[in-house]
């Protein structure tokens, strides 16, 4: 093989590595520890020293039960973000779903009379239910008043937030408790332990189902055709045939959904109530949509990238104690993967603008 055969051969092997779809995820992650590193040692720190601690703290054995919980937490906030975003609607409303279905299952939990399994399914349903009413509701918005999903999401979250607090500071608040916060649920309401676990429980199962659950519909239905046909070119899907307003409802409404499970499973988890802010205080949503973000929407990627942030999460508080760096560094990862994928949609959207 001649040198110019060889020269084009290999540029055009750079080329194809370079438009791989793994490129910008990964770049993003490298990126994001090189910027936290350059942030520690600015510090006077070492940024070495602080992300071994971050691995170590995540996969203690005596903490690497709260890491699998954590992991289960952002891969359900995953779903919520991940659905939508593979017909390229981005659910900034994670937070309200997931109090709202909070909300549900304690009101229900409270007041069903069936036995336990029966009462946990039933509240369930009933997070799914409102949450994914909730969520659902951003569709209609944008096919009959133009206001887009990214947008609504994002201002009506916050409503949902306040009506809950409201709700569990007065009507629902236990009397003379110290802080903001529903009665115990009854026992039958208590979510099964699993076998020498302490913090993870059925909802683990649960929400692994929920992921199996979509790749299925992702992979081998026609609603996951019509969903990655109409994220890939909306206006081609709309050529084709697709109902896209319906099929947004259907997403948000199932992404919904899956926000008010995860709210279910916390709140029927122990201390077993619902406190004012302690489902969004972890930063679930936030960790999801930046691990739905990083996979692409991907279900087969989302258990991988959700590892990513639930060590980052779950470490960051022993690279707290361990090598004096603040946990926030964590946040500030996320963050600056957030953004380099944020970017890098801005640019294929003005590509393909310009394309068209």
């Amino acid at each position: 093989m001649s040198a110019p055969t060889t020269e084009r051969t290999s540029r055009r092997l750079l080329a194809s590595a370079v438009r791989h779809p793994a490129v910008v995820p990964v770049g993003a992650v490298i990126l994001a520890l090189l910027v936290g590193a350059a942030i520690v040692a600015a510090a006077g720190l070492d940024p070495v020293a602080a992300y071994v601690a971050v691995i170590e703290g995540a996969f203690d054995p005596r903490s690497l039960d709260y890491t699998v919980s954590v992991w289960a937490f952002i891969c359900g906030m995953g779903l919520a973000a991940a659905i939508p975003l593979r017909m390229g609607e981005f659910n900034l409303g994670g937070n309200g779903q997931l109090v709202l279905g909070g909300l549900a299952a304690a009101l229900v939990a409270r007041v069903s009379p069936l036995p336990g399994p029966l009462t946990v399914l039933l509240a369930l349903l009933a997070a799914a239910a409102l949450a994914g009413a909730f969520g659902a509701l951003s569709a209609p918005l944008a096919t009959r008043l133009r206001i887009p999903i990214i947008i609504s999401t994002l201002l009506l979250s916050p409503v949902a937030v306040a009506v809950v607090s409201f709700l569990v500071r007065y009507p629902l608040g236990e009397p003379g408790a110290a802080v903001a916060q529903t009665e115990r649920l009854p026992d039958a309401a208590h979510l099964m332990s699993l076998p020498g676990l302490t913090y993870s429980n059925i909802g683990v199962i649960i929400i692994i189902a929920i992921m199996v659950a979509f790749y299925v519909v992702d992979s081998r239905t026609a609603v996951g055709f019509e969903l990655r046909i109409t994220g890939a070119n909306r206006r081609f899907g709309t050529y084709a045939g697709i109902h896209t307003g319906r099929l947004a409802f259907g997403a948000m409404a199932a992404a919904g959904a899956a926000a008010g499970i995860v709210g279910a499973i916390i709140v029927m988890s122990p201390p077993y109530r619902l406190i004012d802010g302690a489902l969004l205080s972890p930063g679930y949503t936030f960790a999801g949509l930046a691990a739905a973000l990083l996979a692409g929407g991907r279900p087969a990627l989302l258990p991988v990238t959700a590892a990513l942030f639930a060590v980052l999460q779950v470490g960051g508080a022993s690279m707290e104690r361990s090598a004096d760096v603040p946990r926030q560094l964590s946040d500030v990862l996320q963050g600056v993967v957030i953004i380099v994928l944020a970017l890098r949609t801005v640019i294929d959207a003005r590509r393909t603008g310009r394309a068209g």
